[in-house]
Protein backbone atom coordinates (compact mmCIF):
# COMPACT_ATOMS: atom_id res chain seq x y z
CA UNK A 1 0.00 0.00 0.00
CA UNK A 2 1.17 3.78 -0.40
CA UNK A 3 0.36 6.44 1.33
CA UNK A 4 -1.66 9.30 -0.51
CA UNK A 5 1.25 11.54 -0.38
CA UNK A 6 3.55 8.87 -2.04
CA UNK A 7 0.58 8.66 -4.70
CA UNK A 8 1.02 12.11 -5.47
CA UNK A 9 4.89 12.30 -5.02
CA UNK A 10 4.97 9.73 -7.67
CA UNK A 11 2.92 11.88 -10.48
CA UNK A 12 4.49 14.64 -9.65
CA UNK A 13 7.77 13.03 -10.44
CA UNK A 14 5.87 13.02 -14.44
CA UNK A 15 6.82 16.25 -16.50
CA UNK A 16 3.54 17.69 -17.16
CA UNK A 17 5.48 19.17 -20.13
CA UNK A 18 5.96 16.20 -22.31
CA UNK A 19 3.68 14.04 -24.13
CA UNK A 20 4.20 10.71 -21.91
CA UNK A 21 4.71 12.70 -18.13
CA UNK A 22 1.18 13.72 -19.00
CA UNK A 23 0.09 10.27 -19.75
CA UNK A 24 1.97 8.67 -16.99
CA UNK A 25 0.25 11.46 -14.74
CA UNK A 26 -3.40 10.03 -16.33
CA UNK A 27 -2.32 6.55 -16.00
CA UNK A 28 -1.34 6.46 -12.47
CA UNK A 29 -5.04 8.61 -11.58
CA UNK A 30 -6.76 6.27 -13.02
CA UNK A 31 -5.04 3.04 -11.78
CA UNK A 32 -4.91 4.87 -7.96
CA UNK A 33 -9.01 6.19 -8.36
CA UNK A 34 -10.37 3.08 -10.13
CA UNK A 35 -8.08 -0.01 -8.85
CA UNK A 36 -8.12 -1.41 -11.97
CA UNK A 37 -5.82 -4.05 -12.81
CA UNK A 38 -2.73 -2.85 -15.60
CA UNK A 39 -3.67 -4.73 -18.13
CA UNK A 40 -7.77 -3.65 -17.69
CA UNK A 41 -6.46 -0.18 -18.11
CA UNK A 42 -3.86 -0.16 -20.62
CA UNK A 43 -6.41 -1.83 -23.40
CA UNK A 44 -8.98 0.71 -22.38
CA UNK A 45 -10.31 2.14 -25.66
CA UNK A 46 -11.78 5.74 -25.85
CA UNK A 47 -15.22 4.14 -26.22
CA UNK A 48 -14.89 3.41 -22.41
CA UNK A 49 -14.97 6.70 -21.28
CA UNK A 50 -17.76 8.15 -20.39
CA UNK A 51 -16.98 11.38 -18.06
CA UNK A 52 -20.48 12.85 -17.89
CA UNK A 53 -21.92 9.18 -16.04
CA UNK A 54 -18.81 9.01 -14.02
CA UNK A 55 -17.81 5.58 -15.43
CA UNK A 56 -15.40 3.60 -17.13
CA UNK A 57 -16.39 0.57 -18.91
CA UNK A 58 -13.89 -2.51 -18.66
CA UNK A 59 -14.19 -4.97 -21.82
CA UNK A 60 -11.20 -7.51 -20.53
CA UNK A 61 -11.69 -8.40 -16.90
CA UNK A 62 -10.06 -10.82 -15.57
CA UNK A 63 -11.44 -14.72 -16.33
CA UNK A 64 -13.03 -12.20 -19.75
CA UNK A 65 -15.59 -10.65 -17.51
CA UNK A 66 -15.93 -7.30 -18.54
CA UNK A 67 -17.55 -4.15 -15.97
CA UNK A 68 -18.41 -1.14 -14.81
CA UNK A 69 -16.33 0.82 -12.21
CA UNK A 70 -17.14 4.80 -11.15
CA UNK A 71 -13.84 7.33 -11.02
CA UNK A 72 -14.16 10.71 -9.00
CA UNK A 73 -13.63 14.01 -10.32
CA UNK A 74 -10.08 14.84 -9.58
CA UNK A 75 -9.20 11.90 -11.63
CA UNK A 76 -10.85 12.45 -14.21
CA UNK A 77 -9.47 16.06 -14.26
CA UNK A 78 -6.01 14.34 -15.03
CA UNK A 79 -7.26 12.16 -17.54
CA UNK A 80 -9.22 15.11 -19.69
CA UNK A 81 -5.77 16.86 -19.66
CA UNK A 82 -4.04 13.49 -21.38
CA UNK A 83 -7.49 13.02 -23.54
CA UNK A 84 -6.59 16.78 -24.48
CA UNK A 85 -3.32 16.04 -25.65
CA UNK A 86 -4.50 12.74 -27.25
CA UNK A 87 -6.93 14.33 -29.69
CA UNK A 88 -4.32 17.22 -30.27
CA UNK A 89 -1.59 14.78 -31.38
CA UNK A 90 -4.60 13.05 -34.02
CA UNK A 91 -4.58 9.76 -32.21
CA UNK A 92 -8.20 8.13 -33.37
CA UNK A 93 -10.42 5.77 -31.20
CA UNK A 94 -8.88 2.71 -32.24
CA UNK A 95 -5.92 2.92 -30.76
CA UNK A 96 -5.76 2.58 -26.83
CA UNK A 97 -6.47 5.43 -24.70
CA UNK A 98 -3.45 4.86 -23.26
CA UNK A 99 -0.91 4.48 -26.00
CA UNK A 100 2.00 5.39 -27.59
CA UNK A 101 2.87 8.92 -29.65
CA UNK A 102 2.16 6.89 -32.80
CA UNK A 103 -1.10 4.54 -31.24
CA UNK A 104 0.31 1.52 -30.37
CA UNK A 105 -0.48 -0.05 -27.45
CA UNK A 106 2.07 0.62 -24.18
CA UNK A 107 2.68 -3.00 -22.58
CA UNK A 108 2.25 -4.21 -18.83
CA UNK A 109 6.28 -4.40 -18.67
CA UNK A 110 6.93 -0.64 -19.82
CA UNK A 111 4.64 0.13 -17.06
CA UNK A 112 6.27 -2.42 -14.43
CA UNK A 113 9.46 -0.83 -15.10
CA UNK A 114 8.15 2.43 -15.07
CA UNK A 115 6.95 2.48 -12.06
CA UNK A 116 9.65 1.81 -9.99
CA UNK A 117 11.59 4.67 -11.28
CA UNK A 118 9.36 7.01 -10.97
CA UNK A 119 9.26 5.73 -7.30
CA UNK A 120 12.84 6.83 -7.32
CA UNK A 121 12.75 9.92 -8.71
CA UNK A 122 10.20 11.22 -6.11
CA UNK A 123 12.31 9.57 -3.22
CA UNK A 124 10.10 7.07 -2.08
CA UNK A 125 11.42 4.34 -0.59
CA UNK A 126 9.21 1.56 -0.52
CA UNK A 127 8.46 -0.96 -4.03
CA UNK A 128 6.06 0.45 -5.88
CA UNK A 129 4.29 -1.52 -8.37
CA UNK A 130 1.20 -1.06 -10.37
CA UNK A 131 -0.56 -3.40 -7.98
CA UNK A 132 -0.09 -1.61 -5.35
CA UNK A 133 -2.35 1.50 -6.20
CA UNK A 134 -4.86 -1.04 -6.75
CA UNK A 135 -4.32 -2.24 -3.14
CA UNK A 136 -3.99 1.42 -1.56
CA UNK A 137 -7.54 2.20 -3.46
CA UNK A 138 -9.44 -0.80 -2.39
CA UNK A 139 -7.75 -0.12 1.52
CA UNK A 140 -9.20 3.23 1.07
CA UNK A 141 -12.48 2.07 0.30
CA UNK A 142 -12.90 -0.01 3.16
CA UNK A 143 -11.14 2.77 5.76
CA UNK A 144 -13.89 5.34 4.16
CA UNK A 145 -16.75 2.62 5.16
CA UNK A 146 -17.98 1.11 1.92
CA UNK A 147 -19.60 -2.11 1.82
CA UNK A 148 -17.74 -4.68 0.75
CA UNK A 149 -20.32 -5.54 -1.69
CA UNK A 150 -19.20 -2.77 -3.70
CA UNK A 151 -16.00 -2.83 -3.71
CA UNK A 152 -15.93 -6.43 -4.98
CA UNK A 153 -17.39 -4.93 -8.07
CA UNK A 154 -15.38 -2.25 -8.41
CA UNK A 155 -12.43 -4.09 -8.17
CA UNK A 156 -13.95 -7.08 -10.12
CA UNK A 157 -14.32 -9.77 -7.71
CA UNK A 158 -16.19 -12.87 -8.35
CA UNK A 159 -16.94 -12.80 -4.97
CA UNK A 160 -17.44 -11.24 -1.85
CA UNK A 161 -14.86 -13.77 -0.43
CA UNK A 162 -12.55 -13.43 -2.26
CA UNK A 163 -12.67 -9.51 -1.17
CA UNK A 164 -12.68 -10.13 2.16
CA UNK A 165 -9.55 -12.44 1.88
CA UNK A 166 -7.90 -9.58 -0.49
CA UNK A 167 -8.37 -6.55 2.54
CA UNK A 168 -7.59 -8.92 5.24
CA UNK A 169 -4.45 -9.23 3.23
CA UNK A 170 -3.64 -5.67 2.17
CA UNK A 171 -5.36 -3.88 5.65
CA UNK A 172 -4.57 -6.48 8.38
CA UNK A 173 -5.20 -3.61 11.00
CA UNK A 174 -8.33 -2.55 9.44
CA UNK A 175 -10.16 -4.44 12.70
CA UNK A 176 -8.79 -2.89 15.30
CA UNK A 177 -8.90 0.58 13.75
CA UNK A 178 -12.42 -0.12 13.56
CA UNK A 179 -12.72 -1.22 17.25
CA UNK A 180 -10.60 1.52 18.41
CA UNK A 181 -13.11 3.89 17.04
CA UNK A 182 -15.64 2.75 18.94
CA UNK A 183 -16.82 4.32 21.94
CA UNK A 184 -17.94 2.99 25.56
CA UNK A 185 -18.97 5.05 28.56
CA UNK A 186 -17.94 2.86 31.74
CA UNK A 187 -18.22 5.46 34.48
CA UNK A 188 -22.06 4.91 35.32
CA UNK A 189 -22.70 3.30 38.50
CA UNK A 190 -25.05 0.64 37.54
CA UNK A 191 -25.49 -0.02 41.16
CA UNK A 192 -27.72 3.18 41.89
CA UNK A 193 -31.00 1.32 41.13
CA UNK A 194 -29.60 -1.61 42.97
CA UNK A 195 -28.56 0.24 46.14
CA UNK A 196 -32.41 1.52 46.06
CA UNK A 197 -30.55 5.26 45.56
CA UNK A 198 -33.71 6.68 43.97
CA UNK A 199 -32.77 10.48 43.70
CA UNK A 200 -31.01 10.17 40.77
CA UNK A 201 -29.72 13.32 38.18
CA UNK A 202 -32.10 13.54 34.81
CA UNK A 203 -28.42 13.60 32.36
CA UNK A 204 -27.52 10.21 35.03
CA UNK A 205 -30.83 8.56 33.76
CA UNK A 206 -30.11 9.85 30.33
CA UNK A 207 -26.43 8.14 30.36
CA UNK A 208 -28.07 5.45 32.54
CA UNK A 209 -30.70 4.65 29.78
CA UNK A 210 -27.61 4.57 26.85
CA UNK A 211 -25.60 2.33 28.81
CA UNK A 212 -28.58 -0.47 29.10
CA UNK A 213 -29.84 0.29 25.43
CA UNK A 214 -33.01 1.15 26.70
CA UNK A 215 -35.58 4.62 26.74
CA UNK A 216 -34.67 7.07 29.43
CA UNK A 217 -39.16 6.72 30.44
CA UNK A 218 -38.73 3.38 31.60
CA UNK A 219 -36.57 4.28 34.18
CA UNK A 220 -38.62 6.95 35.05
CA UNK A 221 -40.90 4.48 37.45
CA UNK A 222 -37.35 2.98 38.82
CA UNK A 223 -35.82 6.31 39.84
CA UNK A 224 -36.96 9.67 41.22
CA UNK A 225 -35.05 12.84 39.14
CA UNK A 226 -33.78 15.20 41.60
CA UNK A 227 -34.86 19.03 41.34
CA UNK A 228 -38.08 17.42 39.87
CA UNK A 229 -41.87 17.42 42.42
Amino acid sequence: MLEPEEVLLLMQACNPATFTGVRHRALIAVLYRTGLRIHEALTLLPRCVDERRGLLRVDYGKGGRSRVVGMDPGAWAELRRWQDLRAQRGLGVQSPLFCTQHGHPISDAYIRRLLPRLALQAGIPRRVHAHALRHTHAAELRFEGLDIGLIAKQLGHASIATTARYLDHIAPLSVVEAMRRRQWDCSIDLGLIERGQRNVRLETVERLAKALRVQPAELMPTVRIAGRA
